[in-house]
Order: C-alpha cells, then sequence, then structure tokens
C-alpha cells in the first residue's frame, strides 16, 4: 500500500508541475508578486490612486479617472478596496447640484506607500547587484 500511495503522491506533484509550466506558456506576462510584498498596493490601478493622492492634498472622482485613464466602474472598485483598508477616506458633497467625490490619503496610507516603496527599491537593488 505504501509504494502505490508514494507512487500517486509523485504523480500528482508531476501533474501539479506541468500545471504550473502550462500556465506561465499560456499566460507569461503574469507577475509574481513576492510574499511580503502588499498586494492591496500593488495592483496597477490602485498604486497610481496611492502614488496620486501622495503628492495632491485631495483628488475628485473625475481628476483620479482622468489621471489613471480608466473608467468609472474600475476606479470605483479599486477606491473601495483602498477605504476599506483605510489607505484612503472617501468624503462626499455636492457642488452646487452636482454631487462631488474626494479622495484623500491616510497616514495608514502614507506609510504602506513607504512600505511598497522600500521593498521595491530593495529589490531594484538586489536586481541589480545579483
Amino acid at each position: 500500500m505504501a509504494k502505490s500511495s508514494t507512487a500517486h503522491q509523485e504523480r500528482l506533484q508531476r501533474s501539479r508541475e506541468r500545471a504550473a509550466s502550462l500556465e506561465d506558456i499560456r499566460n507569461p506576462a503574469r507577475e509574481t508578486v513576492p510574499a511580503d510584498l502588499d498586494r492591496l498596493i500593488h495592483e496597477r490601478i490602485r498604486l497610481g490612486i496611492v502614488s496620486a493622492l501622495a503628492v495632491n492634498r485631495s483628488l475628485t472622482f473625475n481628476e483620479l479617472k482622468a489621471l489613471l485613464k480608466t473608467t468609472d466602474g474600475n476606479l470605483s472598485v479599486h477606491a473601495r478596496k483602498l477605504e476599506e483598508a483605510a489607505y484612503i477616506v472617501c468624503t462626499k458633497s455636492f457642488d452646487g447640484r452636482l454631487p462631488k467625490t474626494e479622495y484623500r490619503l491616510t497616514p495608514a496610507g502614507r506609510r504602506a506607500l513607504e512600505r511598497y516603496l522600500n521593498h521595491m527599491e530593495a529589490l531594484i537593488r538586489a536586481t541589480r547587484e545579483g
């Protein structure tokens, strides 16, 4: 029985390795992210939101949408994720009769961005030195 179980485990392992290789072939642009990298910020649109807010006191929804060249729905979903993580705050108001949504970076969001940038700089240094 033990030999059969070991053989089965080896077949499963080879099958997983083949599947991973096929995935790399099918999707070569798939990015591998180190485990300790902040995956919430690492996504392109969210990194853009946090970076833009780091150099501006606040930005409106439409300003961010134009800056990042994205759709209403895409920006809304990504901003909500950052808001849930307390990286940004959203303030809704009216400018006359028009709704106005404004975003600001929180201190926690600024710290997260700093950690992310430090990590990326270390990866770049290690790659150049390695």
